[in-house]
Formats: structure tokens, C-alpha cells, sequence
């Protein structure tokens, strides 16, 4: 059934503010190519959009329909992670209130599900034939799942030291995946190249309007699992960034909708040392990152060397107060090893970096121990058997 709630109304420019129709297959803006946002009527969302009418809604992402895209939903159940008290971690680090967003329990086991499932339920809607991607690997994964659920071929470029699950769960969807020798943004290269002959519609990250709509529920979700109040402090690994963007996006939405003030979480970007394009622009103070040569770091999903959507990110890192920092790959899997055994969460590399950041800002002081703080894991540990499997093996003593 179609989503009969949605109040999609157009799309409008990131940059230039044009406004651009939402009932044809875009991608960037065409005056500015830059990345275009969905736009809702909100006064109209808020008269049937509430707490009390979701107690009713499907347990997903799509409960939140007055702001998704108007079509049937391609969905796997994607959506409503936990939202995970951590006090023995909370405890080691000094804060009283600390939280894990857990996002490696959504379908093909990352955030990723979130925004191809929005986007695929677009793109199926407006008539796409086949659908593309550059990825580093989770993503390619969920849009080959998404793409076999809508019944649409699916073109996955990848890396070629892409993790093997990532590749085999591909492989598994019945995508067409093609391995190159280099970086995301090489296969984004090649992706943009063969689009057109191909006829490919391409869903790279913030390169069609919807994956952010699928990312911002997590926003709308923070809301409602606390009790229709925000945390203070949201820290968040940033490889293209489209999460934080989207949530942020959804706390604009949630203030004009009545929902809640000018109040906002403190947004913190945590990226690798081997590849921070946004942490050096921050404290630059540049509004937009600059291309991170020789990018290199064993978390894939954060080997982003420059984000299409950076000015958006450290715009909105800035207007809540937030901060940007890193951390290294031997931090982030000590993390990671501390956070499973503290609390039984498995993390990726990548929400394992949110473990470093929270103890690196607690002990500076940025963080206050009463402050309730959410730290996002953005996929599940068991994608990355090669890194972790470096990472556990034990260390040789001398005889």
C-alpha cells in the first residue's frame, strides 16, 4: 500500500535553496550539484503525526510515514534499534547516563538499511531500471538486499580490500559487483562514468534526496525512546557523514512540528586519524573539508577522503555546540575489545571510535558525568572478521 501519510512536498537545494520537483528521478542539483533534501508540509505532518498515533504504527522506520516518501515501502524491518544502557562502561569512563545506539541489529546488519530502504522505495517508485553505488561495503550490501526485495538489478563497485562479507553478501543479493583496485571515491569515479551508457540510477550517498530520510528515523527515534526528550550529547562516526546530517535534519523537522525547542544534542563527528578531512576542517574553521590524500585506516565505512555533503556536516557540528576529533585504528579496536566485554555489544571498528571519543572528551571535561550521552554503533562487528581477527590474536612473547 502506498504511504498515504507522507507529505512530501518538493525537493530543495542543500546550497542554492532552488526548488526542484520530487516526482522525477533526481540526483544532485542540476543548477549546483549539489546534494538536493527532501521537503515536507509540516503544519499538515502534525495534525496526525504524534506520540500517541505511533502506538500504533508497524515497528520500523516507516511508523515515522508523514515524513518518508509517499510510495509502498521496500522494507526489511529496518529501524527501532535498541537504545542500550551502558553503566559498567558509563562507569570506566566517568559518565553516569551513557547509552549505545546499537544500528549492527538493523537488516544486513548496519545503519545503512535505514537510507536504501528510503531510497529504493523511491527510485522503484519513479521507475528506475538499475540501480548503483560506490561503497566501502555496508552499503553495498543493504542496496543489494533492498534492490532484490524491489526486484531490481543492482550494481555494486567496491574496493578491492573491501571486507569479505560485504562482498559475499553482495554476491548472495544477486548484484553485479565489481571490485577496483583503489578508494571509495575511485569507484564513485567509475560509477559516474558508466551511468549514463549503462543506464544506471545512481544512489551514492547524498547523490539522491532519500537515503538522508531513511538516516534521520534514528533522529526521530532518540526522541522517542527517550521519552520525547533529546540526550545531550550524540557522538557519531562520521565516514560520509549522511546520519548526522540526517539527524539533525529531523530535529529542524521535530522543532517546527512543535514537538521540542531550540534545544539540540551537542553532535560530535569522531572520524580515523588515517582519514579526517572533517576533523581538520573543524578546527581549521573551514566551512568545507579538503580531499585527504592517501586515506588509510582498517574501518572501512570512516575511509571517506572528502564527503559530498561536508559543508552540511561541520555547519552542523558548529550550530549545536558540538565538536570533531579521531581516532586511531589501535584505539578504536581496544575500544571496541572493551566495549563487548563491558557490555556485550559487538561493534564495528567504526562505533567502537565513539567509545575512544566519549573517554577522550570525558576526560577533558567536555562531557559532564551527569549528561546523558548516546553513542551510535553504525554496524555489527561480525562484518569485519578480517580487522578483528588481526586485532585478537595474541601478541608473542620473547622466550
Amino acid at each position: 500500500m502506498p504511504n498515504k501519510l507522507s507529505t512530501l512536498t518538493h525537493l530543495e537545494c542543500s546550497h542554492c535553496r532552488k526548488i526542484w520537483p520530487h516526482t522525477v528521478l533526481q540526483n544532485l542539483c542540476p543548477q549546483c550539484a549539489k546534494p538536493l533534501l527532501a521537503r515536507y508540509d509540516l503544519k499538515a505532518a502534525a495534525r496526525t503525526f504524534s506520540r500517541e498515533a505511533l502506538a500504533d504504527r508497524p515497528y520500523s522506520m516507516w511508523r515515522y510515514a508523514e515524513v518518508l516518501p509517499p510510495d509502498e515501502p521496500v522494507t526489511l524491518g529496518e529501524g527501532l534499534t535498541p537504545m542500550l544502557l551502558a553503566p559498567r562502561l558509563g562507569k570506566k569512563l566517568g559518565l553516569d547516563r551513557l547509552y549505545v545506539k546499537d544500528e549492527g541489529l538493523n537488516p544486513t546488519g548496519s545503519f545503512k538499511a535505514r537510507g536504501l530502504s528510503a531510497a529504493v522505495t523511491r527510485a522503484k517508485a519513479l521507475g528506475a531500471k538499475i540501480l548503483a553505488t560506490p561503497t566501502a561495503g555496508n552499503a553495498g550490501g543493504a542496496l543489494a538486499a533492498y534492490a532484490a526485495k524491489a526486484g531490481i538489478p543492482a550494481v555494486i563497485v567496491m574496493p578491492a580490500d573491501t571486507p569479505r562479507a560485504n562482498v559475499q553478501e553482495c554476491l548472495a543479493f544477486g548484484a553485479d559487483v565489481r571490485k577496483l583496485d583503489g578508494l571509495i571515491s575511485d569507484c564513485g569515479r567509475y560509477v559516474a562514468e558508466h551511468r549514463e551508457e549503462e543506464q544506471w540510477f545512481e544512489v551514492s550517498t547524498l547523490k539522491e534526496p532519500y537515503r538522508i530520510e531513511g538516516k534521520k528515523t534514528m533522529g526521530y527515534e532518540l526522541w522517542e525512546q527517550f521519552a520525547s526528550k533529546l540526550p545531550d550529547v550524540v557522538i557519531y562516526p562520521t565516514g560520509g557523514g549522511v546520519g548526522l546530517i540526517g539527524m539533525c535534519k529531523a530535529f529542524n523537522e521535530m522543532e517546527q512540528m512543535g514537538w521540542i525547542g531550540s534545544e539540540r544534542p551537542r553532535m560530535v563527528s569522531v572520524q580515523a586519524a588515517g582519514c579526517a578531512p572533517i576533523v581538520a576542517a573543524y578546527e581549521k574553521g573551514s566551512p568545507n573539508s579538503e580531499f585527504w590524500p592517501n586515506a588509510a585506516t582498517l574501518a572501512s565505512g570512516l575511509r571517506v577522503p572528502k564527503a559530498l555533503g561536508d559543508f552540511i556536516i561541520l555547519e552542523d557540528v558548529r550550530t549545536t555546540h558540538g565538536t570533531a576529533l579521531t581516532a586511531t585504528d589501535e584505539e578504536m579496536f581496544a575500544a571496541g575489545k572493551e566495549l563487548a566485554a563491558a557490555e556485550g555489544i559487538f561493534a564495528a571498528p567504526e562505533g567502537a571510535a565513539t567509545v575512544v571519543a566519549a573517554q577522550k572528551l570525558a576526560q577533558k571535561g567536555w562531557i559532564k558525568s551527569s549528561e546523558t550521552v548516546v553513542l551510535f554503533n553504525t554496524g555489527t562487528g561480525y562484518k569485519y572478521s578480517e580487522a578483528w581477527e588481526a586485532a585478537l590474536r595474541p601478541t608473542k612473547t620473547a622466550s
